[in-house]
């Protein structure tokens, strides 16, 4: 394939003109002289724009680039030699040719002289390597060849990075009308760099310390607005996560009255599922890509026979007895603990994320945000509005509900309160094992994973209102943007006690909190 590249390189150079061969020529052989030399003939091949110059510079800088005793520079391709200048294979020359080294300063110059070359690539990977080299290494000399390189772009993330290489090397001009554009295009912009750039530029130009302040403050007002877009996303974020493991809890403890303390424990068990269900499709490249969605039935399947499993072996006998209740389910969370931890180990277990999220994504006005807290967000609320949906609009919601505000008239009416209890109790176990998976992605898997989760679950469940889903999600959210908007000036343990004290005084105010529903809990 190189090769390939060479000879149609080759082919190109044989249509340019003679003075531009001659230049070429004349600059490639600077590359075999001392660290001066180099970096001035690296600095000229750069500006010539020649694409022959790539090969040879990039075996330069990867100390591919040979010397024969004549002068005669070759490239190491494999176990071959080419020319540098005509890209043709050679033979082995005696005595054998040295490798050329170099300096700092030679590193500085290619790295400029590349992305100068590379800027008007084919490849979009390369054109942006390219755009952030010329940025580093601005130069008014480069303005020509970006404003031609931006003319012809059209993907926008390079298409910013070039113009942002623009307005540097503008800035640097000895025009001054070319140093006022660079300073306007750096204003209109919301990146730390361009002001980092400004800073720099006002101490080296008295005249224009009007318009560069001005341009500063301009990208200060962005740079605000990004900060708070940011903190509510992270808000948002931990709102979901909060909303996940707390939807559970919201039907056991909120609709049943039950005090569940295992409820962490049920979001751990929908963790390792999760593991388990990655580990069995290892070997099926197929269903890879598929694991993480076939997770989470699978996730509420087994964490729903295990509520209904504890419901039926021993919760049902002790309704009404919030205590007994609360240190029952605290000594099963402690035994499913140990139990996970004889079969799975102490040590974390590593969970794989889909390549749809992974990495960081720029949503409008750059404000970065990771793939799968945007994807947690996003499941929490689909999420939320099944389980809704299946309140609302399913007959096992209706009897459910009924079974909730008259035990009696509903047992009189046929229904069978006691197999209600069970699905209630698998459902907000089901939706636990839900929050596991989605947790599998941003916490480590191990053990302890749902202890960090119960108290804040019931304070989420307390604050928003017993039994009602919508102040749950009004709960969560609230809570954590909140929480990461007070996080900047107190600290993350700080900002977590003035939560925690707020709500307290809140439900002094409020018991029932935010949306008071009428229920077995709330007319206990």
């Amino acid at each position: 394939m190189k090769r390939i590249l060479l000879l149609l390189i080759l082919l190109a150079a044989s249509a340019l003109p003679a003075h531009a061969q001659d230049a070429f020529v004349s600059a490639l052989s600077g590359l075999g002289g001392n660290f001066n030399a180099q970096a001035e003939a690296t600095a000229r091949l750069g500006s010539l724009g020649d694409a022959r110059a790539l090969p040879a510079l990039r075996a330069l800088s990867e100390g591919r680039l040979l010397r024969t005793a004549d002068g005669t520079l070759l490239i190491r391709e494999g176990s071959g030699l080419v020319d540098a200048a005509t890209g043709a294979p050679v033979a082995a020359p005696d005595p054998e040719p040295q490798r050329i080294s170099i300096n700092n300063r030679v590193r500085a110059a290619l790295r400029g002289a590349l992305g100068q070359l590379q800027i008007l690539s084919t490849d979009p990977a390369e054109r942006l390597a390219a755009a952030e080299a010329v940025f580093r290494t601005r130069s008014a000399d480069n303005i020509p060849l970006l404003e031609t390189a931006l003319g012809r772009e059209t993907v926008p993330r390079i298409k910013d990075q070039l113009a942002l290489a623009l307005a540097a090397s503008r800035l640097v001009s000895p025009d001054r009308a070319a140093k006022l554009a660079g300073i306007a295009a750096l204003g209109e912009g919301s990146s730390a760099e361009a002001r980092s750039l400004l800073l720099e530029a006002r101490a080296a130009n008295a005249d224009l310390t009007e318009q560069i302040d001005g341009a500063i403050a301009s990208i200060d007002r962005r740079l605000a607005v990004r900060r708070v877009a940011e903190t509510a996303f992270q808000g948002l974020s931990l709102g979901s996560v909060l909303l996940l493991a707390a939807l559970g809890l919201a039907v056991t403890f909120g609709v049943m009255g039950v005090i569940n303390m295992a409820h962490g424990e049920f979001v751990m068990l929908g963790a390792y599922t999760t593991v388990i269900v990655q580990d069995l499709l290892r070997d099926v490249p197929a269903l890879q890509p598929w694991s993480l969605p076939l997770a989470v039935p699978a996730a509420f399947l087994v964490t729903a026979a295990a509520g209904a499993l504890m419901e039926r072996g021993l919760i049902r006998h002790l309704y009404g007895r919030p205590l007994e209740t609360l240190l029952m389910t605290f000594g099963v969370g402690m035994m499913i603990q140990q139990a996970v931890r004889l079969i799975f180990g102490a040590q974390n277990r590593e969970v794989i994320s889909p390549p749809w999220m992974q990495g960081t994504l720029l949503l409008p006005f750059d404000i970065p945000v990771t793939a799968n807290r945007l994807w947690i967000l996003c499941f929490s609320l689909v999420v939320f509005g099944l389980i809704v949906a299946a309140i609302r609009f399913t007959r096992f919601g209706l009897e459910m509900r009924a079974v909730t505000q008259r035990r009696p008239i509903a047992a009189a009416m046929g229904i069978r309160t006691g197999r209600v209890d069970a699905l209630t109790f698998a459902f907000g176990s089901g939706i636990a094992g839900i929050a596991g998976v989605a947790l599998s992605q941003i916490d480590n898997v191990s053990p302890n994973l749902g202890t960090g989760y119960i108290i804040d679950s019931f304070l989420v469940v307390v604050f928003g209102g017993v039994g009602s889903l919508a102040g749950t999600l009004i709960a969560a959210f609230g809570l954590g943007v909140i929480n990461k908007m007070l996080e900047p000036w107190a600290g993350a343990v700080l900002a977590k006690v003035f939560v925690l004290v707020a709500v307290m005084i809140f439900i002094q105010r409020r018991p029932r909190g935010l949306f008071p529903q009428k229920g077995r809990a709330a007319e206990a």
